[in-house]
């Protein structure tokens, strides 16, 4: 499903990652909401690619879609 994600315990942690690489999606994903832009982080991390900036943005919607939320009744 996200061929460009890859989560490794013996990586980061488990942290989801570009894969091949130890650039952790939460890291993309924080210095886009920063204001960095797709072009700051290709100049940053020679190693990604704009289909990865793209992937993670992919990977963090389809994780939120996914998410279950529980509303407890007001007491």
């Amino acid at each position: 499903m996200h061929e460009r994600i890859e989560i490794n315990p013996d990586i980061m942690m488990g942290k989801p990652v570009i894969r091949g690489t130890r650039i952790p999606v939460e890291l993309l994903l924080r210095k886009l909401s920063e204001g960095a832009s797709a072009a700051d982080l290709l100049d940053a991390y020679p190693r990604l690619t704009t289909e990865d900036v793209h992937a993670a943005l992919r990977y963090a919607a389809d994780m939120l879609a996914h998410e279950t939320i529980l509303i407890q009744p007001a007491a």
